[in-house]
């Protein structure tokens, strides 16, 4: 009795966050894929807005790459996820603050929720909703880059282009990954 009670399906919510460049999404297809070899159902989603490599896969700066679903809402995940073992969510800055309850809703339920985003905006701000899930985490892994400028570990995302709009899709060619000296010499 005391094994087979043990072996309920148990939900939790693991954050994969960083700065741009710190290999978030390389994590976090790693974890999925290791999660289908396990033969556990998997589905993996991302915002709608992130259509940077491709609309239908999550892709790392690395080139990895892993078939997803494009999410308009957070609660749409609810209905996606009626008979998974685990969700895998990228790029979970650009959802609103509802993601908090939909992943406290799936853990709940069984669900081994995934998250990799980014922790900070480009002004070195809390990017919301992540540190409220960051709260309620069962796990939070904190991966940093290296900084373009002097090599050291890297914790912040410095634009590199004059636009203030704290959303900017982009990649090397908008972002430096840099640390916390270089990144306040801007």
């Amino acid at each position: 009795m005391f094994l087979e009670k043990n072996r309920e399906k148990r939900g939790s919510i693991e954050i994969i966050c960083g700065s741009m460049f710190s290999g978030k999404t390389e994590e976090l297809i790693r974890r999925l894929r290791r999660s289908e070899i396990a033969k556990q159902n998997v589905i993996i989603c991302k915002p709608i807005i992130d259509r940077r490599y491709s609309q239908e896969k999550v892709v790392s700066h690395n080139k990895s790459a892993i078939d997803c679903k494009v999410v308009s809402h957070a609660k749409e995940l609810l209905e996606w996820c009626e008979h998974i073992d685990v969700l895998g969510i990228d790029e979970a800055q650009f959802f609103d603050l509802e993601l908090i309850d939909v992943c406290n809703t799936l853990a709940n339920k069984g669900v081994r929720v995934v998250i990799a985003a980014l922790d900070m905006d480009y002004e070195g701000h809390p990017f919301e909703p992540i540190p409220q899930l960051m709260a309620i985490a069962d796990e939070v892994t904190k991966v940093r880059a290296i900084c373009v400028q002097c090599g050291n570990l890297a914790n912040y995302s410095f634009r590199t282009i004059d636009n203030e709009e704290r959303i900017v899709l982009g990649e090397k060619n908008e972002y430096e990954a840099r640390c916390r000296t270089c990144y306040h010499k801007k």
